[in-house]
């Protein structure tokens, strides 16, 4: 059963500042001299959570992706992380799931941030992505998609679940540390999966502050790894296939889940 090598990337982000982002991003990921097979980086990391798509909006061939395409293809990896992107005249807060091959998925942030402008400036997606990425299946969510479980919720049919591995990128302010790392310790344990989560540290344009606890969640709801608050790092762990079946195996609660739909 094939382990599943991870690099979080906990950092400060340069407000609105694209070219500085790419190139603090691109050396912290030049330094990484352990072989992993996905690198994942927080929500916006070319700019920060801004609503300004006039500064921070790019096309599907915009510099980020292909920084990501660039650096992928070069450690035969996959990287993950979200960026605004202007697509037929809507703008979209868009996680990327970029593969070595110059391939990606990308997940559209469903729940877009009420406390700001982000749901009158973007517009939310409509559907999940489940990424199958050397032989693990991703869920692959954005920031305050946090907060809602049932949009999160992992399934069990026929013997399979849905997913083995939640993962979320985000900017998530220091106020509220406690509930980021409250959910995600409950999404894994209810949904008997890995859980990721990605921070970013230091402050951005509207002097809002960021405490990072970037870290790896196991299904039993304990934290495999975790980051030091407020300190750039390069969090480095692996998950394994044969413990989470073994897990399981062990309480074999999927097959009682409730069966429901999601009306969009």
């Amino acid at each position: 059963m094939y382990d599943l090598h991870i690099t979080l990337i906990q950092s400060d982000i340069f407000w609105e500042d694209p070219v500085k982002n790419i190139e603090q991003f691109g050396t912290m990921i030049d330094a990484i001299s352990t072989p992993t097979d996905l690198i994942v980086l927080p929500e916006m990391f070319n700019t920060g959570f801004s609503i300004n798509p006039h500064r921070c909006a790019e096309t599907a061939n915009g510099p980020a992706i292909g920084f990501m395409r660039e650096k992928s293809a070069g450690g035969d990896l996959m990287i993950m992380g979200s960026i605004m992107v202007e697509e037929r005249a809507s703008c979209f807060n868009r996680l990327i799931c970029m593969r070595p091959d110059g391939f990606s998925d990308h997940y559209d942030k469903r729940h877009l941030f009420r406390l700001s402008e982000e749901y009158k400036t973007m517009k939310g997606g409509r559907a999940k992505t489940i990424v199958n990425w050397r032989g693990w299946k991703i869920l692959p969510l954005v920031c305050y998609d946090l907060r809602f479980p049932v949009w999160s919720r992992n399934t069990w049919e026929n013997g399979s679940f849905a997913y083995d591995v939640l993962l979320y990128v985000a900017n998530w302010p220091k106020s509220r540390s406690s509930i980021w790392k409250s959910l995600l310790i409950a999404r894994a344990i209810e949904n008997q999966c890995y859980v990721i989560g990605v921070n970013r540290i230091g402050k951005d344009g509207y002097g809002t502050p960021y405490s990072g606890n970037s870290m790896i969640i196991n299904p039993d709801g304990t934290i495999l790894v975790s980051v030091d608050e407020e300190k750039p790092a390069v969090l480095q762990s692996k998950l394994s296939m044969e413990k989470l079946r073994g897990f399981r195996e062990s309480y074999p609660f999927g097959p009682d889940w409730d069966h429901f739909t999601i009306q969009l």
